[in-house]
């Protein structure tokens, strides 16, 4: 079995770390460069980073913050937001970022996932999918400009599709969990994780330990990521890995 990875997310806006619930009431939280140093002390297997309004404002990610950010941690570092050609990719990854993450841009472009893959390896590629459940049935609308506007695709189809086209790793957050704290949508992350064979990084939902729990055994998860519960000290890094070895699950 490999290792589980804990990965907090900072989201960015105007240069700071904010949180919000169900992507809305957005709250700033600090300074990005300070939290990042910080969990890497604390042992994060990964850091996620998301200019979270790039896309919606049409512009780019802060390449000097992530060169910032990248100069005082040791430990691998994903960046997404606002990169719809491969110049914003390739900005990136010479700044310092580990990997890509791409959302709305992949959607509204499938190719991108293929041109990224192959210009920079799918082990650089992480697809990000925002998705609301519908009401009724089982699947879940894709959404873009950071959860704004719903799509035509829908969740199971379109990770299928990005991991045909060479992603490297999907990172699912669902919108109906997210900042509420009552656990991850481990059906829906059992039934992506069983369908693909790449791995899947869960955000959207940590509240307590036993979540993160859930998530690995229940969800099939291969990362849990999380914001608020970091930001804010509820789980210390440290105790949450020592709980879930004590738990039985591999962690790094």
């Amino acid at each position: 079995m490999l290792a589980k990875r804990i990965i907090p997310c900072l989201d960015i806006k105007d240069g700071m770390t904010v949180k919000g619930i169900k992507f809305l009431e957005i709250k700033t939280v600090g300074d990005p460069v300070e939290l990042a140093a910080m969990y890497a002390e604390q042992g994060a297997d990964e850091l996620v980073f998301l200019d979270i309004t790039a896309s919606h404002e049409g512009r780019k990610t802060f390449v000097d913050l992530v060169h910032r950010i990248a100069r005082h941690i040791n430990i691998p570092f994903t960046v997404g937001g606002g990169i719809s050609e491969l110049k914003d990719a390739e900005a990136l990854l010479n700044a310092g970022a580990d990997k890509i993450s791409i959302n709305s841009s992949a959607v509204r472009n499938p190719q991108l996932i293929d041109d990224m893959a192959r210009n920079f390896g799918s082990q650089f590629v992480v697809v990000a999918i925002d998705a609301k459940k519908e009401p009724q049935g089982d699947d879940w609308v894709v959404t873009v400009n950071g959860g704004r506007i719903p799509t035509d695709k829908r969740l199971f189809t379109w990770a299928r599709e990005a991991e045909s086209r060479g992603a490297g790793e999907i990172l699912f957050t669902s919108m109906d969990h997210d900042g509420v704290k009552q656990g991850f949508a481990n059906e829906a992350l059992a039934r992506i994780s069983t369908e693909l064979s790449i791995p899947v990084i869960a955000s959207g939902g940590a509240g307590k330990m036993e979540h993160f729990k859930d998530v690995f055994t229940i969800g099939k998860a291969d990362a849990g990521l999380a914001a608020s519960i970091f930001h804010y000290n509820e789980i210390p890094i440290p105790q949450l890995k020592q709980y879930l070895k004590g738990e039985g699950i591999v962690i790094r």
